[in-house]
């Protein structure tokens, strides 16, 4: 449980307290499914705000929760790099492509690949931070140094208001002992970087994916939904402080 649960589950707790916008910019369309969207909806998604087939103000679609939108992945999107490889501005396609409709949103969160490719470096030049889901396993935090320095060069070379917003523990088992060791090597290394919400190992997460819902659609009064809304809740709070 990664990247793609956090992103859908917590722009459906936000969505509960303000305009969200989620870009499902993973070629697998995980994001997109877990919200719902079928299939022949996609053809107007992340692929056309990359290769700029499609007017950009048209391509966020209503989701089944109120107040959030989604701008969803088709196949046609593992082929987009190779695409605009060539092309001029081709690290800034995503931001051109938002600059139509960032204002109608209060936050817009981008669903990124697993890989450190063109689409992601699209999606941190336009993203003022970078929230990371770190499962409470064994090497899970091998891979946060080699993102952290990913965006220091980002930073410098590209968008030099681009910071870590912080790091999110899931699958957290408070009956197994390494997940609390892991939580304590987090917070040992990142300290307040990492939230104190902990989003638990909770079945009812995977269950509702599996539906095309969030969790918080899906089983509402369940710990990973509950565990959801209090995350956005306290990232809210964080952004407050400034």
């Amino acid at each position: 449980m990664g990247k793609t649960t956090t992103s859908l589950n917590l722009a459906a707790a936000l969505a509960q307290h303000q305009r969200v916008l989620l870009v499902d910019l993973d070629p697998q369309g995980n994001a997109s499914t877990g919200l719902g969207v079928e299939y022949d909806q996609r053809s107007r998604g992340s692929y056309s705000a990359l290769v700029g087939d499609e007017e950009p103000s048209t391509l966020p679609q209503p989701s089944a929760i109120e107040q959030l939108d989604v701008i969803p992945a088709n196949g046609d999107l593992a082929g987009a790099e190779l695409e605009i490889m060539d092309g001029e501005r081709r690290e800034y396609r995503l931001h051109d492509a938002l600059q139509h409709v960032k204002d109608r949103y209060d936050t817009i969160l981008i669903d990124c690949p697993p890989s450190l490719g063109l689409l992601t470096l699209n999606a941190l030049i336009i993203a003022q931070s970078v929230l990371v889901p770190l499962q409470c396993e064994f090497f899970a935090l091998e891979g946060i140094s080699q993102l952290v320095r990913t965006i220091d060069r980002v930073r410098h070379a590209f968008n030099a208001d681009l910071h870590l917003e912080g790091i999110v523990l899931t699958m957290y088992d408070r009956r197994n002992n390494l997940s609390s060791l892991v939580a304590e090597d987090a917070r040992g290394f990142f300290g307040e970087q990492v939230f104190q919400t902990l989003i638990p190992r909770n079945v009812r997460i995977p269950e509702a994916q599996s539906h095309g819902q969030s969790v918080l659609t899906y089983a509402r009064r369940s710990s990973g939904a509950e565990a959801y809304m209090a995350l956005a809740e306290e990232l809210i709070a964080r952004q407050k402080k400034g």
